[in-house]
């Protein structure tokens, strides 16, 4: 990958990129910056983690750096549209470090928080807006703001909005805007879908491709394990606390199952806490700060609360219940190895769920193991084949031993499986 310093950015960007600490570029950075610059409409395929947000940020700034504000007013120049209000907030919030020293006004609106404190923010306007599409549609059909002088659009994590059903609210919205403007779709997937509406909203754009379409990280170790939805619980709270994990992601289908799982991971002894839609705004901020602070070991997510998750070294995701989209389980399982780390990505697949990895192993072209589930003590892991486990997958494999590649999973001398969970493991 290229240094930042090789980019045609502004020394005032040159200085902020030093003192955060980016040297090298990401692929999706060295690749796309290069074409927003030119001014050219994007297309581009970029998962979770990737830095795609300051491969959009950093030209934008760019491009906007020169821009004077009119009697203190700053018109919104740049619109980044996000799926969430989790990740409206991260977005902006790096966006706005990315543009201190030029002093660029970033601001983020999205439902959860009241009206008119988020029209207070915006009484001196912003050069750019981070927005949920719900909330800025709102603001605009009651005047509240304009996209008159728009000059640059971006869709962050555009599938995921398909995905959510807000395709006529984005509809509506580019009605207020001009149609001469720049362009940017990022999607971690494609589909039909997203080919089609990209060729609604952009004009001769630039494909620009991180990794092959619908891949998942090459780092991922990613395990499956045949666990009847009955048994989840418990074979959840048994892998935590033998295995003694920390900062463990777990998705799961419903809101109500979040609070529920949740719970049963407390009642093992398991500091956790769950995040979804119906929980106030605040309550998420402070479950989400507290799992990046390392004060609790489990958050139990729905799909959308945690699309605002930015950490860079979280070891492992589980996939609780399968995600009956397959394109969910690319962004759900990108939360883990960024940066270059390695992480795990471990599904839970009850027999209802068997056509839902299917559908996965296709959309990723991979097909995902099935493990038997693992014997630990003390967080080491107990091979297969000393625990005299049979193995889950029809097919021998080359090793007995399942290779893991968190350093608390190593072989071990004794099992230490409930003797419930040690029978069901025998019988399959």
């Amino acid at each position: 990958m290229a240094d930042f310093s090789q980019l045609e950015l502004c020394p005032e960007l040159q200085f902020t990129l030093e003192q955060l600490n980016y040297q090298k570029t990401t692929e999706i950075q060295a690749k796309v910056i290069p074409v927003i610059l030119q001014g050219a409409d994007v297309l581009a395929q970029a998962q979770t983690g990737t830095g795609k947000t300051a491969g959009f940020a950093l030209p934008i700034i760019q491009k906007l750096k020169d821009v004077q504000p009119v009697n203190n007013y700053h018109c919104i120049r740049a619109l980044i549209l996000t799926p969430t209000r989790e990740l409206a907030i991260q977005v902006a919030e790096k966006t706005l470090s990315y543009g201190e020293q030029l002093n660029m006004r970033v601001i983020s609106i999205h439902g959860g928080v009241r009206f008119d404190n988020q029209l207070r923010k915006l009484k001196r306007g912003a050069d750019i807006l981070v927005a949920t599409p719900g909330r800025l549609l709102e603001m605009l059909i009651q005047k509240k703001l304009s996209l008159q002088q728009l000059q640059v659009l971006v869709f962050d994590e555009a599938d995921r909005m398909l995905d959510l059903g807000f395709i006529h609210d984005i509809n509506r919205i580019m009605s207020f805007t001009p149609k001469e403007r720049q362009t940017l779709l990022f999607s971690a997937t494609y589909n039909d879908k997203i080919e089609q509406w990209a060729a609604q909203v952009l004009n001769n754009p630039k494909k620009v491709s991180a990794a092959p379409a619908n891949s998942a990280a090459k780092k991922i170790q990613q395990l499956a394990y045949k666990v009847g939805n009955g048994d989840k619980d418990d074979v959840l709270s048994f892998m935590v606390n033998s295995g003694k994990w920390k900062q463990t992601l777990v998705f799961v289908r419903t809101k109500r199952r979040a609070d529920k799982v949740s719970q049963a991971l407390i009642d093992a002894g398991i500091n956790a806490n769950s995040i979804h839609g119906d929980k106030l705004q605040k309550e998420r901020i402070a479950a989400l700060n507290a799992f990046s602070d390392q004060q609790i070991d489990v958050l139990v997510a729905t799909d959308v609360a945690a699309r605002g998750l930015d950490i860079e070294a979280l070891p492992r995701v589980v996939n609780y219940d399968l995600p009956n989209q397959p394109e969910a389980y690319v962004h759900r399982i990108g939360r883990t190895a960024r940066a270059g780390k390695t992480g795990q990505a471990i599904s839970f697949v009850a027999p209802d769920e068997r056509q839902y990895l299917q559908e996965i192993e296709q959309l990723i072209g991979k097909k995902i193991q099935f493990h038997s589930i693992p014997l630990l003590t003390n967080g080491k892991l107990v091979s297969e084949k000393s625990a005299g486990i049979a193995k889950a997958n029809s097919k021998v494999r080359k090793t007995a031993k399942a290779k893991y590649i968190a350093p608390e999973l190593e072989k071990a001398k004794k099992p230490a499986l409930r003797p419930s969970l040690l029978g069901k493991a025998k019988k399959k």
